[in-house]
């Protein structure tokens, strides 16, 4: 392969080769099921969805882990001020986040574990740790011993005497650097049983765990949020290399999404929900918009950049429905050597899509000269470059997508389409009068047109 991507650990472009051959294995931390999902919980899932598209299209079979955390303060507090069962709270919210990845078109992954499920798992990697001299128990609490472990800072570049967990100092901990691998039996909290007492994880116990479990001591890439570079994934790191396992060969982090320049997260109260963005924009258009940029760039979210976006979408789809409605059945065709170089460069969507875009321009430019072979051509070309994005116009997904709010939004496609297609034909043919008639017929019923680089587009007025 000629990926590239960037590894956070090495802080450096490195060139991708599967552990082994055939097969990439990729393990991301999955949501904290304890509220709705937001925008900013989703584009994590749409980036390594894409990581995932792209290492298929290369011929790799992926084993994709996605994990569920259902246990967790957070799941304890929020079910508890709503006076529900921490377990029904915490699948509810499972469901929620399944439905919006869903919603937005990602692969189901290979499993989702929870965390709940795995506990024997968990047991027995303490006990590797305390028998290797790594961990401790006292109290009924089990904690990890940083100063054991001489590499730990090694991916976020802690220093070890600036490194603060974030824990309360409990009375048990040797070193205020130590971090909870188990929690004590507290009264009316869930526990499971363990030879050091009652009790139930901490946070990083949980994902070494399962990922070791399905993926095996060693696999491909680590992938979440860079939020969870420290502590998270430095905790994951060192309790897994100290217990022996290699683990990830790449570390990969997605950018948050911002509004007035803060994270987006429920403790702010600067959340955009997937259900409201649903509401005015269909998930195609919203999956483009938060796929677009590089995954390691910041998203200033504002309602305008989505509007820009979503018309940026449209254009690639009114063009490939266009061809299809035009010359028949579009099959998605070969990809062109922008977009392929573009996503082996440490998945480059903003010059992928930049490329799709220039395809976009050319297959209107035939469409206009009445080349349908080189429209057709054109037209596939997007499909499979779009298809790598998991946002091909032609897909039953969307097409079903556009089509929920309104039955009646596919038959108003076509119409318009036959009718922008008369008034390009007219246009190539330089009788002005005739395309200028035409424009005129969809703007008194209400449909509005504008001639863009990429081809017109058509909106209905104050829709």
């Amino acid at each position: 392969m000629a990926l590239h991507l960037f590894d956070t650990a090495t802080r450096d472009v490195r060139e991708f080769h599967p552990a082994r051959s055939g097969t990439a294995s990729i393990y991301v931390c999955g949501a904290t099921v304890q509220g709705i999902p937001h925008i900013g919980h989703v584009r994590g899932a749409l980036n390594y969805d894409v990581l995932r598209r792209w290492l298929v299209h290369n011929g790799l079979d992926v084993l994709f882990v996605r994990n569920v955390t259902d246990i967790d303060d957070k799941i304890l507090t929020k079910a508890a001020d709503a006076g529900r069962p921490w377990w029904e709270w915490a699948f509810k919210h499972e469901r929620a986040f399944e439905d919006a990845y869903e919603a937005l078109g990602c692969l189901p992954p290979s499993i989702a574990p929870r965390a709940t499920g795995h506990m024997p798992q968990m047991v027995e990697l303490m006990q590797r740790l305390i028998d290797g001299g790594h961990a401790y128990a006292e109290g009924g609490d089990v904690y990890f011993s940083v100063g054991s472990f001489p590499a730990y800072g090694a991916l976020s570049r802690q220093k070890l005497d600036e490194v603060q967990q974030g824990e309360t100092l409990a009375e048990g901990k040797r070193d205020p650097r130590d971090f909870t691998l188990w929690k004590g039996a507290k009264p009316g909290e869930p526990s499971w049983s363990t030879p050091w007492g009652p009790g139930r994880p901490g946070w990083h116990l949980e994902c070494s765990a399962m990922a070791t479990n399905y993926l095996g001591p060693e696999f491909d890439i680590h992938g979440g949020g860079v939020d969870l570079v420290f502590p998270h994934h430095e905790n994951e790191r060192a309790q897994s290399n100290a217990a022996g396992d290699p683990f990830a060969r790449f570390w990969l982090h997605n950018a948050w999404v911002t509004l007035s320049g803060e994270k987006m997260s429920k403790s702010l109260g600067n959340t955009v929900s997937i259900e409201a963005m649903l509401r005015n924009y269909r998930a195609a258009e919203l999956r483009y918009y938060l796929v677009q940029p590089h995954y390691r760039s910041t998203i200033e979210y504002s309602d305008a950049a989505l509007s820009e976006a979503a018309a940026g979408y449209r254009r690639i789809e009114q063009f490939v429905r266009r061809v299809s409605e035009r010359t028949g059945d579009v099959a998605p065709g070969l990809l062109c050597a922008d977009f392929t170089e573009a996503m082996d460069n440490d998945l480059g969507t903003p010059a992928a899509i930049a490329a799709i875009h220039n395809v976009v321009r050319e297959g209107n430019a035939a469409l206009d000269a009445v080349n349908e072979t080189a429209a057709r051509s054109a037209a596939g070309s997007v499909r499979a470059m779009m298809g790598v994005l998991g946002l091909d116009p032609l897909d039953p997904k969307w097409v079903d997508t556009a089509n929920a709010d309104s039955p009646a939004r596919h038959a108003l496609a076509d119409l318009v389409g036959n009718m922008l297609a008369e008034r390009q034909e007219a246009r190539a043919a330089r009788d002005f009068a005739r395309a200028d008639a035409v424009r005129d017929r969809l703007l008194k019923a209400g449909i509005a047109v504008e001639d863009t680089p990429d081809g017109p587009l058509w909106t209905v007025k104050d829709a």
